[in-house]
Parts: C-alpha cells; sequence; structure tokens
C-alpha cells in the first residue's frame, strides 16, 4: 500500500460530474475506496462548502474537510477529477480539475503550496486540464507531506494513558511547547483529549485551545509507528514541565506572602486604582498611557506564487530573530524567561494560522493582510475560552504575529519607547512580552496593564526586569490622565493618582531605604563571607557552564559549591564523551582561576530526564534510578566522566567530585573504589570526594559516612521532599514542602554534628541557602560553606555580616524547638 497521497489510483480522467455535490461525492467515495477516509468524511467535505469557497482560481478547486472531523481521515490522501469540459463550482467560477484533499493536521499546506505556484504557470496548467496521462498531474505536484495527528478527535487511539494536569496555573504556551516539541519526535499519531475535545499533539495552538486547567483528567493516546513509544515519550515531556511549573508557583506564593507584610504605605489617602500585583517595587513618575492602535494593514494583492514566497521568507525570518532573542535573554535574564521566545517560535508552526493565511490569499488578499487577519482570528478565537492563560497566550500570538508583518512590511512599526520621559509609569491596555523586553529602563520606571495576568510573559519578564508592575487594572487604567504624576506600587498592586507632597515624600523615603540597601549589599559583595564576629563561611555558587563563571564571581561568589553536568547531557542525541567533558571541566577550572570548584556527577532520574538513555518508566521515579544508583548501573555514563575529571585535575587547580542521592556506605564504597582506578590508571592526583545529602538516611548515618568522604553538601529542596514525603512537585503541597521545617532542620544538624566528629566540613547547596533567613539558621547549626544561584549572594552575604554567630546559634536551637515551618518563619520575622 502506497504512502504518497497522490497516486494513479486516486486519479480519474475525463470526468463529467452532473454537478458540484457530485463531483465531491465522486471524489470522496475514491477516497473511501482506497483507504484513505472513512466514509462519513464524505459529509465532512459537503459541509466545508457551505462555509467557505474552496475555489482556487484558474480553473482548480479544492474541497476538504472541516477541522473537527480530522479523525475520519485515515491516511492522508488527495483525489483528482480532471473535468475537460469544465463545471460550475460558484455563480461565475469553473473548474478543470478538483483536488479534494483528506489531510492530517498540516499536510495540506506543501499541497497547497505547489497549487499555489501551478496557478501562476499556465503553461504547465493548462495542458493538465486535458492530459491523458495521470503520470502528468503527480509529476506537477509531488507533494512530499508527513503523517501527523488529526485534529479535534473525540475518541482515543489504539494505545493510551491518562494523566492528570498537576501545573498550577493550567496548560500554556511554555509547557505546551514542550509537549509539541516531544510529540513531533515520534512517528506515530499522537492525541491528547480532555473531555469531548482532542487536540493534534504536534500543534501548539490545537493544544492550547483544549484549555486545560489544574487538575484536568487528559488521555494520551497513538496510533502508528511506535505508538506506546510515542505516549511515553510525550507523557514523560508532560511530567518533566511539572517541576518548573510547581516551582515558579510555589515561590510566587512564597514570595506573595512575604510582600504583605513589608510594602509601603500612603501617608495620606490618595486615590487610587486597584490591579494585580505582578512585579514587586515602588515607582514614581509621570504617567504616560499607551492608546491602543488599531494597526491599519493595507490589503496589496499580488500573485499567489509571489505571496507564498514572502510568507515563507518572513516566517523563516522571524524563527531566526526568536532564536537570537531567546539565546539573549538567556544569557541576560535566565532561561525561564528565554524559554518564553521559544515557545513563541512555536506559534509560528500553527497549521490552522499558516492554512488561514494560504485561503485569505487564495481568495484575492494580499499576503500581509491575510496574514495579519489570520493572526487577529486565532487569538479572538483563543481569548474567547474564558481562560484568563489562555488570554494571555492571545498577546504572545499577536506579538510573535507583529514580528512577521514587520518581516513583510517593516512600515508598520509603531511608537517605540524612546518616546517617553525620564521618568515614565507606562500604562496600556496590554503589552507584548518583546516589548517589554525591549523596554528602556532608564526612561520606563513601572508598568501597569488593563488585561493580562500575573502569570503572563509580560508579568514575568518584568519581574525578571525588576521593573515594578501591575496588570488586570481594567478599562479605568485608559482614562487616567496622560502626563499626570502617580505612584506604581508593584508589592501591593495599586497605582496611586496625584499623590500629595507628603505622599511622595513618603514613597521617596523608602525608595531611598531600599536603594540603600541594595546598593550597600552590592558594594559589600565581594568581602568575605562571615558573620559579624568574623566566624567565616565560605559563599559559593551553584552554576552550569563555565561562561556562566565569571557573573559569579562579580556576584561575590568565592568559588563554586555545585557545577551541575546535566547540561553537558540534555537537549542532545547522545552522551558527551571524555573530550568534550574535558575541555569543560578544564575551561571552568580557568575561568574560575584557581578557587574552589565543586564538580557533581551527572545526577539524571527523577525530574531529570534524558530521551537517549531509553531510562525504564517508573511509577515514581523520585524512588528509582537516579543519582548514584543510576551510576553504579551505567558505567558507560559514569567512567568517562571520572576520567575527564582526572585528567583536569592533573592541571593542579583545585577540583572535588561529589555524588549525588547516596543512601548507603556500599555506594559511597564502590564509588570510591571506581575513582581510584580510574585516578591510578591516568596518574592523575588525589581529588576530595564528597556527597550529598539528600535522603534522611545520609543525614541519620553521616557520623559512620564521615570517615570514608571528605565533605557533605546538603540538598536541601530533596532532603525536604524526602522528610516531609510531600511531592514537591504536587500543586497544592509544593509551598507547604517548606525547608525551614523543624525536621529538616534537625536532619541538618545531626548531618553538622556527625561531620565533625570526623573533622569534615558541610556545605549547603539547596535553596534554602539562598534564602537570608535560611542562610542565618544554617549559619547556626554549624554548615561551613553556602552554595547558592549568583543573584542571591549580596543579600545572604550581608545578612550573615550583620549577626554574631552565638546570636544565629540561639536562633537555630529556638527553630529547632518549633512545631512547623511557619513557626520558624515567624521566629525569623525580625532578623534584619
Amino acid at each position: 500500500m502506497s504512502d504518497s497521497p497522490l497516486t494513479p489510483q486516486l486519479i480519474r480522467l475525463g470526468c463529467r460530474p452532473a454537478g458540484k455535490e457530485a463531483a465531491i461525492r465522486q471524489a470522496g467515495a475514491m477516497l473511501a475506496d482506497a483507504g484513505r477516509i472513512a466514509p462519513d468524511y464524505i459529509d465532512s467535505l459537503l459541509r466545508r462548502e457551505a462555509v467557505a469557497n474552496t475555489y482556487l482560481g484558474h480553473g482548480i478547486a479544492i474541497p476538504h474537510g472541516m477541522v473537527e472531523d480530522r479523525s475520519l481521515v485515515l491516511r492522508t490522501g488527495v483525489a483528482v477529477l480532471q473535468i475537460p469540459n469544465g463545471l460550475e463550482w460558484n455563480p461565475g467560477q469553473r473548474i478543470h480539475l478538483l483536488f479534494a484533499i483528506a489531510a492530517r493536521s498540516d499536510d495540506h499546506l506543501v499541497m497547497l503550496r505547489q497549487l499555489t505556484r501551478l496557478l501562476q504557470d499556465e503553461a504547465r496548467l493548462l495542458p493538465l486540464f486535458h492530459t491523458a496521462d495521470p503520470a502528468e498531474l503527480i509529476a506537477a505536484l509531488e507533494p512530499s507531506v508527513a503523517d501527523p495527528l488529526p485534529d479535534g478527535e473525540a475518541q482515543d487511539l489504539d494505545h493510551g494513558q491518562e494523566w492528570r494536569l498537576d501545573y498550577p496555573n493550567g496548560l500554556h504556551a511554555r509547557p505546551a511547547s514542550l509537549w509539541s516539541e516531544a510529540a513531533r519526535r515520534s512517528p506515530a499519531r499522537l492525541q491528547v483529549r480532555h473531555g469531548g475535545r482532542t487536540a493534534d499533539a504536534k500543534n501548539l495552538l490545537s493544544l492550547l485551545q483544549l484549555g486545560l486547567r489544574h487538575g484536568d483528567l487528559v488521555s494520551v493516546s497513538a496510533r502508528g509507528p511506535q505508538a506506546e513509544a510515542g505516549v511515553d515519550l510525550l507523557l514523560k515531556a508532560m511530567r518533566e514541565a511539572s517541576l518548573a511549573e510547581q516551582t515558579a508557583a510555589a515561590i510566587a506564593a512564597q514570595r506573595a506572602g512575604a510582600r504583605k507584610t513589608a510594602g509601603w504605605q500612603p501617608a495620606g489617602a490618595p486615590l487610587s486604582l486597584p490591579g494585580v500585583a505582578a512585579s514587586p517595587g515602588l515607582a514614581i513618575g509621570t504617567v504616560r498611557v499607551l492608546a491602543g492602535e488599531q494597526l491599519q494593514v493595507p490589503d496589496r494583492p499580488i500573485s499567489l506564487a509571489e505571496g507564498g514566497d514572502r510568507l515563507h521568507q518572513a516566517l523563516a525570518d522571524t524563527r531566526r530573530q526568536l532564536s537570537q532573542l531567546a539565546d539573549a535573554t538567556q544569557a541576560t535574564l535566565g532561561a525561564a524567561e528565554a524559554g518564553i521566545f521559544r515557545a513563541q517560535a512555536e506559534l509560528l508552526n500553527d497549521t490552522d494560522l499558516i492554512t488561514l493565511s494560504c485561503q485569505l490569499m487564495v481568495a484575492g488578499h494580499g499576503v500581509e493582510w491575510s496574514w495579519h487577519q489570520a493572526v487577529e482570528r486565532l487569538a479572538e478565537k483563543i481569548s474567547a475560552l474564558g481562560n484568563p492563560m489562555l488570554a494571555a497566550r492571545a498577546a504572545d500570538l499577536r506579538d510573535v504575529g507583529r514580528r512577521v508583518l514587520l518581516q513583510l512590511d517593516p512600515s508598520l512599526q509603531t511608537r517605540a519607547s524612546a518616546d517617553f520621559g525620564p521618568d515614565t509609569l507606562l500604562l496600556a491596555a496590554d503589552l507584548a512580552p518583546s516589548d517589554t523586553a525591549a523596554l528602556d529602563l532608564s526612561r520606563i520606571k513601572g508598568l501597569a496593564t488593563a488585561h493580562g495576568g500575573p502569570t503572563a510573559h509580560t508579568a514575568i519578564l518584568a519581574r525578571t526586569l525588576g521593573l515594578p508592575a501591575l496588570v488586570a487594572a481594567g478599562s479605568a487604567l485608559l482614562d487616567v490622565a496622560d502626563g499626570s504624576p502617580a505612584i506604581l506600587d508593584g508589592d501591593a498592586g495599586r497605582l496611586y493618582l496625584n499623590p500629595s507632597d507628603a505622599d511622595l515624600d513618603s514613597a521617596r523615603d523608602w525608595q531611598r531605604r531600599q536603594r540603600d540597601e541594595r546598593d550597600k549589599q552590592q558594594a559589600q559583595r565581594q568581602q568575605a563571607g562571615q558573620t559579624a564576629d568574623g566566624r567565616r563561611i565560605e559563599i559559593a555558587a551553584n552554576i552550569n557552564r563555565p561562561d556562566q563563571a565569571a557573573a559569579a564571581l562579580d556576584a561575590g561568589a568565592e568559588g563554586v559549591g555545585l557545577m551541575r553536568t546535566e547540561f553537558l547531557f540534555l537537549e542532545r542525541e547522545a552522551a558527551p564523551d571524555e573530550d568534550e567533558q574535558l575541555q569543560t571541566y578544564l575551561a571552568m577550572q580557568q575561568a574560575l582561576q584557581g578557587r574552589p570548584l565543586i564538580v557533581r556527577a551527572l545526577d539524571i532520574g527523577g525530574d531529570k530526564q534524558v530521551p537517549y538513555l531509553n531510562l525504564p518508566r517508573e511509577d515514581n521515579p523520585f524512588l528509582g534510578m537516579r543519582g548514584a544508583r543510576l551510576l553504579l548501573s551505567r558505567r558507560e555514563l559514569l567512567e568517562p566522566q571520572l576520567r575527564a575529571l582526572y585528567r583536569a585535575a592533573k592541571a593542579g587547580k583545585p577540583l572535588s567530585i561529589m555524588f549525588p542521592m547516596i543512601s548507603s556506605l556500599k555506594e559511597i564504597t564502590r564509588l570510591k573504589g571506581l575513582c581510584e582506578g580510574v585516578r591510578k590508571e591516568l596518574d592523575a592526583p588525589q581529588l576530595p570526594i564528597g556527597i550529598m545529602v539528600e535522603v534522611p538516611a545520609a543525614a541519620l548515618l553521616a557520623d559512620q559516612f564521615a570517615p570514608y568522604v571528605d565533605f557533605f553538601s546538603i540538598g536541601t529542596n530533596d532532603l525536604t521532599q524526602y522528610a516531609l514525603a510531600m511531592d514537591r512537585q504536587h500543586p497544592e503541597l509544593a509551598a507547604e514542602a517548606d525547608s525551614l521545617h523543624p525536621a529538616v532542620l534537625r536532619l541538618i544538624r545531626q548531618t553538622v554534628e556527625g561531620a565533625a566528629a570526623h573533622k569534615r566540613w558541610v556545605g549547603v547547596c539547596g535553596g534554602l541557602a539562598g534564602d537570608p533567613h535560611g542562610a542565618a539558621v544554617l549559619a547556626g547549626l554549624g554548615v561551613d560553606e553556602l552554595s547558592m544561584s549568583p543573584n542571591d549572594i549580596a543579600a545572604v552575604k550581608a545578612m550573615l555580616r550583620r549577626h554574631d554567630h552565638a546570636r544565629l546559634r540561639e536562633l537555630a536551637e529556638q527553630a529547632l524547638a518549633c512545631d512547623s515551618a511557619e513557626e520558624v518563619r515567624q521566629l525569623l520575622e525580625g532578623l534584619a
């Protein structure tokens, strides 16, 4: 059976159908007889004619079924009727060739492109109206189409599994792009169903239009080659996205709670507009209302061939532009923020968007007008779903659509932020993520939008940029007088209008105190980490790559306490070889200029999966093959890494090895034995070998482990999860899995005491180390080293410098006696 969509058996020459309906039914019957469609799809072909004109022009029509009926397409196919004498399709429209297309997902886009080219080549087209050779028709089109998933299917496919969505903010563009990327790596047809609605798993907008919310039960199913493997691959991507979603939500909740007690209050009672807090901080300035400009896109019809070529080029140029923007954003703001623009790039692959643009061009409209209309129609469709998260994604679609539009016609560029004054509070109905990322922060001091939400990409970027912002203030925001003075409170989510002199003085004083504290912390960030009475506590950074080392040192890091080597193995098709790893470790040593470097051996498993390793699916991967367990079972991963590390050690610069997820002495001795074997083989120097304390067993047995290791480093995130039996990916428990829980603190104390008995030092490289209050308690518990995100270093050092070690020991003892994390945090509220 041929997989080609167009075969000689699907071509009928010299046809004389009685009318349009008869022609469609004849073509449909050909597709059904060939096993390409279910017979009911013929009715779908006819229904399409009631809502759309499928006449392309120049004697060609392309009937095709409704989107929601793609489930009736069994295999992509095209049936061709040649009608030499012609057939009236619609009044004034006569056809000689009918191409009935039954396609899955974007299969028909290639066919449309070929047909639009054919329309412009009369010398090649006209002979096809009378040819007696089916091969000439096939040669004229030569489509090359894939076999992706039908959209809108109400039944599951052949192989499926259910999964309950645990993303606190539902399915939005960033995780959905991960789903579609994973789905496209499978040759199978993959779909996601929620209730009676289904989506093509390879189509980002199709996924978003499911409107999935937290707690929704979805069915993931597949049909075709490697169907079961495709389901597993997609589910793995869905689960892997959970950690980032849960963590982001938990951090946001904790920050929101912290801001409630520490905000600015106006001196008087100025008129104010309430909104939703989106990015913390206080901004004083002059209001500039960015009027919602209704973009007027001219309709300049051109040939279909030229329009198709221009749109194809504009899409390619925009993808490159977004890739460059994502790379630049990752370098300056971070990977999460860069993901915003990578997700936007996925929107350009949406089949409905491109198909609608093509249909509008076929109807005689210009390429710019057709693209703009397609974007607006789909954005309005998403907004109409009533889900605030999806409404925010409509803004993303319009943003990326505008980028393509500017590639097509640069003259459509609208006003830039250069028009604003030096202390502008920018008010707008909404703002695109790329506009937010490009704001001139020397001019724009605060941002408020009438629409949007705190999880929208614009809000995320504002927080990363340190730009005070509020969202969802309603239409009244746009009625604020342009040029009026105001105070924008991003902590409280409120815009104060026409504040009094006393209000302004109070706000400026609050800003001054905050700024002075930040400046003081930054000015002293290079000072050694220590308490007020001189107790030394080393402050290090958690980083992934050598190119991050310079920024970490500039932020005040005294070394690297955790180099995560997983990044070397992720987002690639095969594991890095020994030489590639060696070059990375040497580059990190060179960047640190003789400062300490602790490299964590590959930590894969749990929430971190690598597709090409083909690890077995586990019901609870956090309790399965991960960390040291995996390394000992997969020596082909461990030994090249050890060889690279010991080769790097021969350069003579500081280097330590740390093994993750240790739970037994047997694991330690086996790993040390492997290290010694590699060291002797390479004639390399001895290296300090440490272990991560991430499970209660390691903390409870620290005194027994200490003689066999050189140091301990506590991973508080995992230790908290295992100690409290709270999945840190669980939407209702993530915020409760607080590392300041007394049970976790007692495990840390037991680790410190066990290590001290054998003169071993203890560090902490988990999230608690970067929390100034958490760092204070850890110092009081006797921890020797704290390793954290570079952004947290200045504040942690400042906290330690303000207090004597004796005071911190006293606080730690009191924290150990508390009965909850909440009580510990209340205890620490007065710790300035």
